[in-house]
């Protein structure tokens, strides 16, 4: 496929605007200036179209301006926009209600709705230490959980993301997420690397940096996003549930990414066969509306009036963009999220077959990730190839983005087709090859 000029004159326009005006900190990697989208496609100021493999990171869940979440947010705006938290609404409460139907834990759930995952997350933090009394953490490297000062500690996907707000929040102390592809730790005989992990945290961090008794909460994301699109192997959770209740340690799984569909499961967690004390949600939960939760099993969730709160969590217009984006994915797009992504995780690892550069290809559902490496064997992480191939296939009509050192996600509206994913690996191959060319 012929590469397009990118940007366009209209885009070029844009792009001179936005840098008078705009933070600089903006982590932009090339210059799509959108101007509308239907479902899995996209349009630039210039009249270019596009596929899209990302979804807004992972958020568009139903796809671009679904006509349902549309007349779904039109609807509530005619009666009203804004009550804050303060006060009752129809469709906080409902979704209070759906967020306890389909929550991981036999439990019943509560929520405290907010603005977006890093705020969920900053919620976590606060409500592990009110339930505990306790005040130290264990976090993941590779973890990423937002940029505001309690959810940056705990991101651990990039140095870049600390460097120049130290001092961070105090007491969280950091393992290594149990990554098959690149393992860290050395395993005993018979055992599962995650377990091998789970071990390390009560042999070495419990017995020599923090006692298990001072540890409110264990917090990580069931998938890693951000730090690679990692899936932990099927031993880890198990382990790290047990841990947590050997030592009274809540298990805080965040979802933001991984959850609401993106795996085929509402929950990642699920995936794994057991259930998280406390979940954060956010991203996928309503199509792209500000809106994210915080949800506890009830026992949990027993702080006193006024201990947390905000003003526009619980939107009613991002309320009921995510009623409308439950239903639809109950509907339909969950079952779809499990086809669409097993059909694109076996033709990608077919490509992957054809092209040395891919060390490995790994997910659930439509939460893919291929690794780029410069040999296979001494798996180097082979990072400007990557950044090549994301470019590339910028250049010829499908949007990617790239995450850790060398990985590309695969993450696009759970409403994409079987037709869609072909058309984006092909242009997705071809970009390999002219980076490995390259």
């Amino acid at each position: 496929m012929e590469a397009m000029k990118l940007p366009g004159p209209k885009g070029r326009a844009m792009l001179k605007r936005d840098s008078a005006v705009i933070s600089p900190s903006y982590p932009r990697d090339y210059p799509f200036v959108m101007d509308h989208g239907k479902g899995s496609w996209l349009w630039d100021v210039d009249g270019n179209q596009f596929l899209d493999f990302m979804a807004g990171i992972a958020v568009n869940s139903t796809g671009h301006a679904h006509p349902e979440v549309v007349k779904a947010i039109q609807d509530q705006a005619e009666k009203f926009i804004h009550i804050s938290s303060d006060f009752y609404h129809q469709g906080m409460i409902e979704l209070g209600e759906k967020l306890d139907k389909i929550a991981p834990m036999q439990e019943a759930a509560v929520s405290f709705l907010t603005n977006s995952g890093t705020e969920s997350i900053e919620t976590a933090i606060k409500l592990a230490r009110y339930k505990t009394e306790r005040t130290n953490f264990i976090g993941f490297t590779g973890g990423f959980h937002g940029r505001t000062m309690g959810a940056v500690t705990f991101t651990a996907s990039k140095s870049n993301y600390h460097k120049g707000f130290y001092p961070l929040m105090n007491g969280v102390v950091h393992a290594p997420f149990p990554n098959p592809y690149r393992p860290i730790l050395e395993r005993k005989t018979g055992e599962d690397y995650g377990e091998t992990v789970v071990r390390y945290i009560e042999e070495q961090i419990f017995r020599q940096i923090v006692p298990a008794e001072e540890v409110a909460a264990i917090l990580l994301e069931p998938i890693q996003g951000e730090g690679g699109y990692i899936v932990p192997p099927a031993g880890f959770f198990p382990a790290l549930r047990a841990l947590c209740d050997k030592y009274g340690i809540l298990l805080i799984a965040d979802e933001v990414q991984s959850g609401m569909g993106r795996t085929g499961k509402w929950w990642a967690i699920e995936n794994f066969g057991v259930e998280p004390d406390i979940f954060t949600t956010a991203k996928g939960i309503a199509s792209g509306m500000p809106l994210g939760a915080c949800v506890a099993r009830k026992s949990v969730m027993t702080w006193e009036r006024g201990s947390h709160g905000n003003t526009y969590g619980g939107n009613p217009l991002a309320c009921a963009a995510a009623l409308k984006t439950i239903e639809l994915l109950e509907r339909e797009y969950l079952k779809n999220a499990a086809e669409v992504g097993q059909y694109a995780l076996d033709a990608l690892r077919e490509i992957a077959a054809r092209h040395p550069s891919i060390g490995e290809v790994r997910g659930l559902g439509l939460m893919i990730g291929v690794e780029f490496v410069t040999d296979r064997e001494t798996k180097e992480p082979a990072a400007a190839l990557r950044d090549a191939v994301v470019h590339r296939a910028f250049e010829r009509g499908l949007l990617l983005l790239g995450c850790s050192r060398s990985v590309i996600r695969i993450a696009p509206p759970l409403s994409i087709s079987k037709d869609e994913i072909n058309q984006g690996l092909k242009i997705f191959e071809e970009a390999v090859g002219l980076a490995e060319k390259k």
